[in-house]
């Protein structure tokens, strides 16, 4: 597969961009474990020309992240268009739209996937951001605003007309948000489409090694995009390599791994936002790692309340201790 001249091998697996989760110390972590291609969080274009600290912020990414997309959302063509030169500005592999946030403070002032209720002004947008920048550009969106409006069949073709190096799809409509199970026969039909040239990433309740694989061979997209499934568990992107490759399954991480994991991003968290910030957004990850543990509430409530990254450190290696 390949996004624009962005060689990516066979059956690539994406980490899904999620706010609050995604951010450089997670991706580091994912990209350790075999994730091929990953986002930034999703940023708001309206953040980015009005040179809102956090959007700005979300525009850094690393070199050994690559091939890694700025994801950009809004509503307003002009903005889009600009807030897409300043990612570009930034140098990632690639610029990616995003027509698939449900998130009510987004969808219903038309943005993320709000936007399919106007699949005119979709294609507008994409096209003048494909026609503005010279980096490949991606879009993700999902089958449409609700039961009775799945479009994506046809918009598929039309944001491929666009110049669009790559489409991902989620299963869901928007008025589901992320309740029942996604669909995957509309984004089976899409790839059987002959007038489909560009890859379709598929993407919604990639759970396990054998949905991945499923995705594969049974819809036939080009790539997977695993979201959800990854927060505290971002060894999926190996077991899930791990298993296309064998047909067996990986053998499950130890709490010792679990804990020296949890070490690394942690410190890479750290690293990336300083002591403070990195430890309260490394609170909502460490307790996650470890939710099978019995007898764990007690040590979970110090995970989360602790403020130095030093005595964080301390109670990771009693978690080893005890529990290995």
């Amino acid at each position: 597969m390949k996004i624009g001249d962005i060689e990516l091998g066979e059956r690539p697996l994406f980490l899904a961009p999620m706010e609050d989760v995604t951010d450089a110390s997670f991706r580091y972590i994912c990209k350790e474990f075999g994730a091929d291609v990953m986002y930034t969080e999703f940023i708001s274009s309206d953040g980015l020309i009005r040179d809102a600290r956090k959007s700005l912020e979300k525009l850094k990414t690393y070199p050994y992240e690559r091939p890694i997309g700025i994801q950009i959302y809004g509503h307003i063509p002009d903005a889009m268009v600009e807030a897409a030169l300043m990612a570009e500005e930034a140098r990632p592999s690639f610029i990616d739209i995003n027509f698939g946030c449900p998130v009510n403070k987004i969808a219903n002032r038309g943005a993320g996937s709000g936007m399919m209720r106007y699949p005119d002004k979709m294609i507008e947008i994409t096209r003048r951001v494909v026609e503005a920048v010279k980096l490949p550009v991606t879009v993700k969106t999902r089958l449409g605003w609700d039961e009775n409006s799945k479009i994506i069949v046809e918009l598929a073709e039309q944001l491929q007309d666009t110049g669009i190096q790559a489409l991902t799809i989620h299963g869901r409509t928007r008025s589901q948000l992320y309740r029942g199970e996604a669909d995957w026969t509309l984004i089976g039909e899409i790839k059987k489409n002959s007038r489909m040239k560009i890859p379709v990433i598929g993407n919604g309740d990639i759970t396990t090694p054998e949905g991945a694989a499923e995705a594969f061979e049974r819809f036939g997209v080009d790539g997977v995009m695993v979201g959800r499934a990854t927060y505290g568990r971002p060894w999926i992107f190996k077991e899930i390599k791990h298993y296309l490759s064998t047909g067996d399954h990986m053998p499950p991480l130890t709490v010792e791994e679990k804990v020296d994991l949890a070490k690394r991003h942690l410190l890479k968290s750290v690293e990336v936002k300083g002591d403070r910030v990195g430890v309260l957004e490394m609170r909502r990850h460490l307790s996650s790692y470890f939710k099978s543990l019995p007898d764990f509430k007690a040590t979970r409530m110090l995970l989360v309340t602790e403020n130095s990254h030093e005595e964080l450190l301390k109670i990771l290696d009693t978690i080893k201790e005890k529990y290995s």
